[in-house]
């Protein structure tokens, strides 16, 4: 024989085993006869090159006596009208056919007994979507409607059509966190049970919070006299807002936590960072001002350098 069995699968010599697969799967659609693209004598000539390098021993053997390698095996094996015996071919078979026709390979039964085995349920395949979510929705819950893909992904049957499902987006997810919904994903293959839909969770940016973990963070613009005589300020939380003392000789950068007011099953804290916001100066009466202040309570913040 002068078959290059590389060759006739579009594929290296040094392609691994899913490479084989892959390029075995995409030939044979095309080429399968009962395609409308079939041509039965380039669908035995892949299923033969298949048999052979799916199977470690037979590659090896092929790699080592190329053409030939056939007259050293006890009895040989003479195309694909055989691979329903040895190395269980048969099997490996089924799986790829069941999966991209969605049965036992139909006419290939005359022609070499590939669909004697009956096709087996499988579930499909699972599809995976990000939602972004405020974090009031993040805090609170929600429910959205989303739309995921229909279609059988295991036969290639992909779909643009979509179908909307409605998913409840629990109180206190933090990003990252995963929402399974069972059954909504790709259907199944020969009566098996369709896939599911995994919701990954992202969180939409805030103009007031940043997010770490399950911890909120608010920065607190505060002004000098509060920070230098202390106050009660009203600080926003994303359960409403709540009455924060600030400490007479507060200092610019002073975290303050209000807890379980963060995200989580088991609530994290919000942290309050302060930040002094100083008034500019714009007439000389204002200027006189922090002139007295200088004169009249001499500090150097600089004097540790």
């Amino acid at each position: 024989m002068s078959q290059d069995y590389y060759a006739s699968l579009g594929i290296s010599r040094s392609a691994t085993e899913a490479e084989i697969k892959k390029a075995y799967r995409k030939m044979a659609a095309k080429y399968h006869p009962d395609k409308p693209t079939g041509d039965e004598a380039k669908f035995k000539e892949i299923s033969e090159a298949y048999e052979t390098l799916s199977d470690p021993e037979k590659r090896k053997m092929y790699d080592q006596f190329g053409a030939g390698y056939e007259q050293h095996q006890a009895g040989g094996f003479g195309g694909y009208q055989q691979h329903t015996s040895g190395f269980g071919g048969a099997e490996d078979y089924s799986d790829i056919f069941s999966s991209m026709f969605g049965g036992g390979f139909g006419g290939a039964q005359s022609q070499g007994g590939f669909g004697q085995q009956q096709a087996r349920p499988q579930k499909g395949e699972d599809q995976t979507l990000t939602v972004m979510v405020t974090l009031e929705e993040a805090m609170e819950g929600a429910e959205r409607t989303i739309n995921v893909q229909t279609g059988n992904s295991r036969s290639g049957s992909y779909s643009y059509d979509t179908k909307p499902i409605k998913v409840r987006i629990p109180a206190g997810v933090t990003k990252g966190k995963k929402i399974r919904v069972k059954g909504k994903g790709f259907s199944g293959l020969n009566g098996g049970p369709n896939g599911d839909v995994i919701i990954e969770i992202n969180l939409q940016k805030h103009p007031l919070y940043r997010v770490e973990d399950s911890d909120v963070y608010l920065d607190l613009p505060i002004t000098p006299w509060e920070a230098a005589l202390g106050a009660k300020i009203e600080v926003p939380t994303l359960k409403g807002k709540v009455k924060l003392g600030i400490a007479a000789g507060t200092q610019s950068g002073t975290k303050l936590r209000i807890k379980g007011r963060g995200l989580g099953k088991t609530p994290g804290n919000q942290y309050v960072v302060v930040q002094i916001h100083t008034p500019e100066a714009k007439t000389e009466e204002q200027k006189a001002f922090y002139k007295k202040m200088e004169e009249t309570m001499p500090f150097n913040p600089r004097a540790h350098f």
